[in-house]
């Protein structure tokens, strides 16, 4: 995922922003990390590169 796509995102429940909290970047794109809504708290992990931005209860397990 690129950073830039921060200015587009927001929290699928509430629709406020999200804080971005990187665990693996390479080349300038997130690899591993974390969204989370700055209002409800929900967590949207990013895994390979992909923002998984699902509500909780559609998720896999």
């Amino acid at each position: 995922m690129k950073k830039s796509l921060m200015d587009i995102l927001c929290c699928p429940l509430d629709k406020q922003e999200l804080d971005l909290d990187v665990q693996r970047e390479e080349d300038g794109e997130v690899l591993q990390g974390t969204l989370t809504c700055t209002e409800c708290g929900e967590r949207y992990p990013i895994e390979d590169g992909i923002p998984n931005l699902l509500p909780p209860d559609m998720r896999e397990a």
